[in-house]
């Protein structure tokens, strides 16, 4: 016969094991942490948006454009947030991210849906991207910069898929099964935003504020789920800018935790988009002129498409307000871009030929264009091209034109505001 002591102590063994095993169970279905499934999801969001920033901040914005340094604290943080989230080796994504502005929109471009088409950028563009990096051409031709210390050759470029294994490792150990599905999430994150939406939908459709010389669109003016990367075509038209929102009411997300990092002592800014301003009273064009002119160019451009193809189109081409909506969304989507199609240069044509005022404009604001694409001998040339343009604009007796000239005159730079 056990006694009663013998009894109780056996009966507490039994619920000790009980509760081991329950807690075993518990923490296979639910983790450590042992949340609910919606407590997951805001956490993976998180997770997401963190490597959302640290791709927007340090690969693109502090690696590849030399836009701003950041402290070795948070530089060093996103490098290790990266090996564990994605896999990717700063060297090759900034090669690759490189090669795709000098090469934009053409054959040798690793990703652009104009070329390979929309549809094999937004489904294959890891793919496309992970093609690009293997070639180690590319790499060492457009990698230069890019970090190179011990844990970088020992770990980060040489053990990439097991950083990726012990992220879920670490899922599944705090959600359990959700972390599964949380893991699964933040590998697909970058390649359907990044690969997918910016590589692929900004350089197909979207708005765009600047005419660059590629096909690079604004995907949405608020770039918070990306980043801030959603402005791709200010960014293409600023390639080096540390801020990539460029109108009053956008707003770059990636921008904000820059502010913040500075502000904190982590991170200085380098460089932000030129300012230029027209000087009153400024007649001459001088070197400074050609300066701003050189450096501002998109400004200017999209001052020339406000100031003087927009009125000039209205008044050539209106017949009434509700024609004249339809003209005007025609005409600017025609004269603005470089790239078009048949249909779209044969259209183009006709509406030059409606109007010889019209194709005036737009042919000086070609000749505009050509003073800084040109590969000319010396500055004085450019100077001399530059103002040759501006006599002749205001001999044209076209007022809008003439006004633009004469306010080009006194184009001067001013410091942007950090």
């Amino acid at each position: 016969m056990q006694s009663r002591a013998e009894v109780a102590r056996s009966q507490l063994l039994a619920t000790a094991r009980d509760c081991l095993r329950h807690c075993e169970e518990l923490m296979t279905v639910y983790g450590l942490l042992n949340l609910p499934a919606w407590q997951v999801v805001l956490i993976t969001l998180v997770m997401t948006h963190i490597t959302i920033a640290a791709v927007t901040i340090f690969l693109h914005r502090a690696q590849a454009h030399r836009a701003l340094d950041l402290h070795p604290i948070p530089a060093h943080f996103f490098r290790f947030w990266l090996w564990l989230t994605t896999g990717m080796v700063t060297r090759e994504w900034v090669a690759v991210h490189r090669k795709h502005h000098a090469r934009c929109e053409t054959a040798d471009d690793p990703h652009s849906p104009q070329v390979r088409g929309l549809g094999k950028v937004f489904w294959q563009g890891a793919e496309l991207y992970s093609a690009a990096a293997s070639d180690r051409s590319i790499v060492q031709r457009f990698g230069a910069g890019t970090p190179d210390d011990w844990i970088e050759r020992t770990i980060y470029s040489r053990l990439t898929w097991q950083g990726c294994a012990l992220m879920l490792i670490i899922d599944v150990a705090l959600f359990g099964v959700y972390g599964i599905t949380a893991w699964a999430v933040q590998m697909l994150w970058i390649p359907i935003t990044a690969a997918g939406i910016i590589n692929g939908v900004g350089h197909f459709w979207g708005y765009r504020n600047f005419e660059t010389p590629d096909a690079a669109t604004n995907v949405s003016p608020w770039g918070i789920l990306i980043g801030g990367e959603e402005l791709h075509n200010n960014h293409h038209a600023f390639p080096s800018s540390a801020r990539l929102s460029m109108r009053w009411w956008e707003f770059d997300i990636g921008w904000l935790y820059i502010r913040l990092l500075s502000l904190l002592g982590l991170a200085r800014v380098k460089k932000l988009p030129p300012q230029a301003t027209v000087v009153e009273g400024k007649q001459i064009v001088d070197m400074d002129t050609l300066k701003a002119l050189l450096i501002a160019r998109m400004h200017v451009i999209r001052r020339y498409s406000k100031e003087v193809l927009q009125p000039v189109t209205h008044a050539e081409l209106c017949r009434s307000e509700p024609h004249c909506r339809r003209v005007a969304r025609r005409a600017r989507k025609l004269l603005g871009r470089e790239h078009l199609d048949e249909t779209g240069r044969k259209n183009l044509e006709q509406i030059l030929a409606s109007s010889q005022q019209l194709k005036v404009v737009y042919q000086f604001r070609e000749q505009l264009r050509q003073i800084w694409e040109r590969n000319a001998p010396s500055q004085e040339a450019l100077l001399t091209s530059l103002q040759d343009w501006c006599q002749r604009a205001e001999a044209t007796g076209i007022q809008a034109l003439e006004g633009f000239s004469r306010n080009l005159r006194g184009l001067a730079l001013v410091s942007a505001p950090v």
